[in-house]
């Protein structure tokens, strides 16, 4: 992440050429690079077009004032999150509550003292890079979607049913591999080995649950629903398998320890949502369709099969994904046998 004593690219939006001059200079002054607009109009056709840091932003303009600017901008997704400081001769309170109200960040009076812009803007520029950082962590693990929801809505405890798929996957014979390589071995390992399974799931709509040793969790269809989750958790799963093999071939380039894994997934009803405390706190699903990925997971090892699904899974499938079926096993805990079906791949 930036510091911000590192420059920001501002917009700085006023109808009066000579304001927009003196406060570009001034910003340009502290290490920032400057964009200006005339009103409110051009101004969010330049945050549609370009990525700011921050935009100063005048009240009274022709075309579009900015009180309407700033209501724009905090109902367009796109754009909220961009922090605006509202510059104005306007000293009422009346005006800077309604400011602030409306999401500005801060409110400066004309004409600016440049110590206060300067604090101000900084500030700004801290708790806007702050929230990138914050946005960056949550995409780690979780798709856009989803680490928008939480930063905007906040987190709410609690679960609903949802139709989702799950999948489970750990490495074959990991235990094997833990007492025979050195710990900081296999702490690279891992390091090495879950980005790339992380990016393979969240690209196709997944959620990382859960991650215990060198098993990952993952939903799919849930928090943010998608009607294909079930080809979604099948194309990631395949995803996985192609960047595996591409993991391996550098790991035996370096001589070092090369990797298999075992993928079960399985469709249907469940409860999903973020189960813990408020300050701690995990998004989880829970229900038989989960017991059941975990279980096909499992079977993998009997199986020789790398990617296993369930009927449900299967009957949600287009046609170019190709399957043989291996037919019904009752697992441990389970009453009723379940069709088990394996993916074709090439690897």
């Amino acid at each position: 992440m930036k510091s911000p004593q590192e420059g920001g690219h501002f917009l700085v939006v006023d109808d009066n050429k000579v304001n927009r001059m003196l406060l570009a200079h001034s910003l340009e002054q502290l290490g920032h690079t400057i964009d200006t607009a005339e009103n409110g109009q051009e101004a969010l056709d330049k945050l549609r077009a370009t990525e700011y840091d921050l935009m100063l932003l005048d009240i009274e303009m022709p075309v579009m004032n900015g009180y309407q600017t700033l209501e724009a901008c905090r109902k367009d997704i796109t754009l909220r999150e961009v922090p605006v400081i509202m510059t104005s001769s306007l000293d009422e309170i009346d005006s800077v509550v309604k400011c602030i109200e409306m999401g500005a960040e801060d409110y400066l009076t004309k004409p600016l003292n440049a110590t206060l812009l300067r604090a101000r803007v900084t500030a700004s520029l801290e708790k806007k890079r702050l929230r990138d950082q914050q946005r960056k962590l949550f995409r780690t693990f979780v798709t856009a979607e989803v680490a928008e929801e939480l930063l905007t809505k906040g987190l709410s405890l609690g679960g609903k049913h949802v139709e989702a798929s799950v999948m489970f996957t750990d490495i074959r014979s990991f235990t094997a591999i833990s007492e025979t390589h050195d710990p900081s071995v296999i702490i690279e390992l891992l390091n090495d080995y879950f980005p790339l399974m992380f990016e393979a799931i969240v690209s196709h709509g997944g959620t990382v649950n859960h991650i215990e040793g060198d098993g990952i969790m993952a939903a799919f269809g849930t928090p943010v629903f998608r009607e294909n989750h079930r080809e979604q958790a099948v194309r990631a799963a395949v995803q996985m398998l192609d960047r595996l093999q591409d993991f391996n071939q550098r790991q035996a380039e370096l001589n070092r320890v090369q990797i298999k894994v075992g993928i079960g997934i399985a469709s249907g009803r469940m409860i999903a949502g973020y189960t813990g405390t408020e300050h701690r706190a995990t998004f989880t699903c829970v229900g038989d369709t989960v017991n059941i990925a975990a279980r096909i997971e499992q079977h993998t090892k009997e199986a020789g099969r790398p990617i296993l699904i369930d009927r449900n899974t299967r009957n949600g499938l287009p046609a170019d994904i190709l399957v043989d079926a291996l037919g019904p096993f009752t697992f441990k805990g389970k009453q009723q046998p379940i069709e088990v079906y394996a993916v074709q791949t090439s690897k």
